[in-house]
């Protein structure tokens, strides 16, 4: 089993080259899947940026966490999580969860494990800027749910 990645950056990536080298000579998986994630109008409107912060070091290690969870429980062979922080535009990739293993439920699973996670838990804080104003993005009873069923 792998170890799985973290990756938290500031720079934009192009999913589909993540995935085409996440996938690349995997004869010992059946089933590779991915999740990507882009930004959206705010819920209070039209959303002109949208700002991520997060405290180096302890972001990743949290998420490293939960993909060890994940690898261990699903017995994936191999995982990825990249998460962008700094400023983004509606449209714009902010992160991707890619999960390898043997059968697709498995991957399915703990890659929708992983979104669960990263919506409620993973260690960064949204600030929404729309034309009416700056506000920080609370968490959602919904996500506290999706999160309860694992």
């Amino acid at each position: 089993m792998s170890a799985g990645r973290v990756i938290v950056q500031e720079a934009p990536f192009e999913p589909a080259d993540v995935l085409r080298d996440f996938a690349r000579g995997r004869g010992d998986v059946g089933a590779v899947v991915s999740f990507t994630g882009l930004v959206r109008d705010a819920d209070a409107g039209p959303l002109v940026t949208m700002q991520i912060e997060h405290y180096p070091g302890m972001t990743e290690r949290a998420i490293g966490r939960m993909v060890e969870t994940a690898i261990r429980r699903w017995s994936l062979a191999d995982c990825l999580v990249i998460h962008r922080h700094g400023e983004m535009r509606k449209g714009e990739v902010i992160m991707m969860v890619a999960t390898a293993a043997r059968h697709r439920a498995d991957a399915f699973a703990a890659a929708e494990f992983l979104m669960d996670y990263l919506k409620s838990r993973a260690p960064f804080w949204k600030k929404e800027l729309t034309e009416d104003g700056a506000e920080w993005v609370a968490a959602k009873e919904a996500d506290e749910e999706a999160l309860r069923r694992w």
